[in-house]
């Protein structure tokens, strides 16, 4: 009985992998292990093996090529906006809802697959599930530039978000498997402001690719940086998740040791089990945990509005102002500098304040230091929506709704960066799962919100209409933040699924 407090120790010698025997060391996250011998888990927390422990050039050259699926995936969910009406017109659409119905059914693609892909990638972990997606979303890209019907377009793009969705889900939990609270500030902005600035860039592409070539160089044009991006990162990209990483690493020792009783703690449950867990995980996070549903709605309203926005900024630059189709894309970009501004200044002032915050409580981090710098962001954005919509008639120069566009976007990315943050902080093993759950709602609005832009703007114009979906934003984001900032703590303790990893 006295080998019970032997511990397995992976010694690196040569090339090879050989086990020694060793006492336990003091370190309490090793203690634990110790008590069985064939327990095989990471030697120490300082164990190069934990990819939070990786080097930070590693880190980011594995987070980077997620990012830039991300970048893609959003790019061509906006890329067909400027081209609706030539695409309606080419290829016979019967009605305005319907063309723009073929570009946010993209979205609906991308609110089922992160409930699947999200699970699976905590089962066989996350590389080979988003290169898979990846693979996917390209076949089905390309083919929308060869539709040659409404119905073959609308289910091509389907079928294309379904691929596109991977990096979605799946990149918090590379957040998560990769870096620590306090280091997580601007790999969070890298990881939202890719899709954000994709969504943004891809209409401006778009216009200039729809008036000098044709609407279906917008699909071409992403899915051959989409492959350039497949083959040049599958070097870089490793895998990341804890469990599998473990699991590799046990399979590595039964054979240098001969020990076929050596297991990891994520042994216990069989493959089929696991997956059906998995696989139910993310529906149990949105039906039983209050902070979820309430960051999912949050989420939802936000991303909703900003396709609701996308579909419709054409119009307003070349109905109202006048501008071609080319020149009115660039207008797109007063969404980026608001974005890009939050992202970098709005990061580090949220990092400095994160740390400050963990300073008076003991070194010890907590996912409500990410709520102050969320409620500002939950204040301003009613100020971008009521300034944009307010500011564009003939009569008032172009530069305003552009600042307004600005200031809504800034807010946008301040929001969803908190609000990730704050998931991943509460979420760490499941933040993945918990993300698909947040995914879900936000694809869902951002599939139906463009849909009623018409209706909308038609019956109340551009300024009661953002003045509507201001007032939504303020009763939604402001009381939701008071309400986790006095209840966020109680909740997570009774949460079975918030614990760290």
């Amino acid at each position: 009985m006295a080998n019970k407090n032997v511990h397995i120790n992976t010694v690196s010698t040569g090339s090879t992998n050989t086990v020694e025997l060793a006492q336990p060391t003091p370190r309490p996250a090793v203690q634990a292990a110790s008590l069985d011998p064939n327990l095989v888990t990471w030697d120490g927390p300082d164990d190069p093996e934990n990819p939070k422990n990786w080097p930070t050039r590693r880190k980011w050259t594995s987070l980077l090529p997620m990012s830039l699926f991300n970048f893609l995936s959003s790019i061509s969910s906006a890329t067909m906006a400027p081209a609706l009406y030539t695409i309606q017109q080419e290829l016979h659409f019967e009605s305005t809802v319907l063309v723009v119905l073929a570009l946010s059914v993209f979205l609906l693609g991308t609110a089922i697959v992160p409930l699947f892909t999200a699970p699976l990638s905590e089962v066989f972990g996350r590389s080979i599930v988003l290169q898979s997606c990846n693979l996917f979303y390209i076949t089905f890209n390309t083919l929308c530039g060869a539709a040659k019907t409404p119905n073959q377009l609308i289910a091509f793009r389907f079928l294309a978000g379904l691929g596109g969705a991977g990096p979605f889900a799946i990149g918090s939990g590379i957040n998560a498997d990769l870096f620590r609270p306090q280091e997580r500030g601007q790999a969070i902005a890298v990881y939202v402001l890719a899709p954000l600035v994709g969504v943004v860039v891809g209409p401006i592409a778009g216009g200039f690719l729809v008036q000098y070539t044709s609407w279906r160089w917008c699909f071409y044009v992403v899915s051959i940086a989409g492959a350039a991006v497949q083959i040049v990162g599958l070097p870089y990209f490793r895998e990341t998740y804890a469990p599998v990483l473990l699991q590799r690493k046990c399979k590595r020792l039964q054979k240098s040791t001969q020990n076929p009783d050596l297991y990891t703690e994520h042994d216990s449950v069989s493959m089929p089990e696991l997956l059906r867990i998995s696989a139910i995980r993310p529906f149990k996070l949105l039906g039983t945990q209050p902070i979820v549903q309430v960051w999912s709605l949050y989420c939802a309203y936000l991303w909703g509005i900003l396709y609701l926005l996308i579909a419709t900024f054409p119009n307003v630059w070349t109905d109202t102002y006048k501008e071609s189709i080319s020149i009115g894309s660039l207008n797109y970009i007063s969404l980026f500098i608001g974005m890009g501004l939050a992202s970098q200044v709005g990061t580090r002032i949220a990092d400095r304040y994160y740390a400050k915050l963990c300073a008076k409580n003991g070194g010890q981090g907590l996912p409500e230091f990410r709520l102050p710098i969320l409620i500002f962001g939950a204040c301003i954005i009613p100020v971008g929506l009521f300034w944009y919509g307010w500011s564009a008639r003939p009569n008032v120069h172009w530069i305003m709704p552009n600042i307004g566009a600005a200031i809504y976007g800034g807010g946008t990315v301040l929001e969803i960066l908190c609000v990730m943050g704050y998931i991943i902080d509460t979420y760490q093993k499941y933040a993945a799962s918990a993300m698909a759950a947040v995914i879900v709602l936000r694809s869902i609005l951002a599939f139906a919100l463009p849909l009623i832009a018409p209706s909308l703007y038609n019956n109340l114009g551009y300024g009661w209409g953002n003045s509507l979906l201001a007032f939504i934003a303020t009763f939604i984001g402001i009381p939701a933040t008071i309400a986790l900032r006095y209840y966020g703590p109680a909740l997570r303790k009774r949460s079975t699924y918030a614990r760290d990893d």
